[in-house]
């Protein structure tokens, strides 16, 4: 796909839906597959191209004009899918690494970290891209559009932005063998700020995680 076609913005709406539809379901296909744990040793950097990936979906989506759906309200479509499994999976293999701390808007002056975990980010991005690909499979392709350019500046967007940066920090520290801060233990529920956090590292050190996650440091 050339660059022209790729930042088009006007191209003929149902090139742009198949398009948009076909990343959202490699991402959800490739992170439930992640999650099951059968190549521990890939996740990582896996998770780090899956997320980038979708990201360029979310950019696309944020260039394009605003989409409104069909109808006034949206149509009902029953239990939304259970995501836990995937988050339980994901933290499981992701320990002790899962916690990280996070900004939610670097626009906020003097706004404290908070501690976040790559399991929940992505669990939480799932299920909103599972609602729309539920739209989109009914054959509701512009109200599946609506949901994902709506919820990636609402939520997912935002969401997998701060994971993509917690996972390129992740692998940089690691390649770059600098020492990671120790964050396992730490209560996601609690707001705690710099101080804390910095208090609750210890001496986690990148080659420690860097084979059960399957990357490599620097000689």
């Amino acid at each position: 796909m050339s660059d022209a076609t790729l930042h088009n913005t006007t191209q003929d709406p149902d090139d742009f839906a198949v398009q948009i539809a076909d990343q959202v379901e490699s991402f959800l296909v490739a992170v439930t597959e992640v999650a099951k744990g059968d190549e521990p040793d890939s996740a990582v950097p896996f998770l780090l191209l899956e997320v980038s990936q979708l990201l360029l979906a979310g950019g696309r989506l944020g260039a394009h004009e605003d989409i409104l759906p069909d109808e006034r309200y949206e149509p009902d479509m029953g239990p939304e899918p259970d995501v836990d499994d995937i988050r339980e999976r994901l933290a499981l293999m992701l320990d002790p690494v899962d916690v990280y701390s996070e900004v939610f808007d670097p626009y906020e002056p003097r706004k404290a970290p908070v501690p976040a975990r790559i399991s929940d980010d992505l669990a939480d991005v799932i299920a909103d891209l599972r609602h729309g690909m539920i739209h989109y499979r009914a054959g509701r392709t512009t109200e599946a559009l609506w949901w994902w350019q709506f919820s990636y500046f609402s939520n997912w967007g935002s969401t997998a932005s701060a994971t993509l940066r917690a996972l390129q920090s992740l692998v940089a520290h690691v390649r770059l063998n600098q020492p990671l801060a120790e964050l396992d233990g730490l209560d996601t529920d609690q707001e705690l700020g710099d101080e804390i956090l910095a208090e609750e590292a210890g001496k986690v050190m990148a080659e420690e995680i860097a084979e059960p996650l399957g990357l490599r440091t620097v000689k």
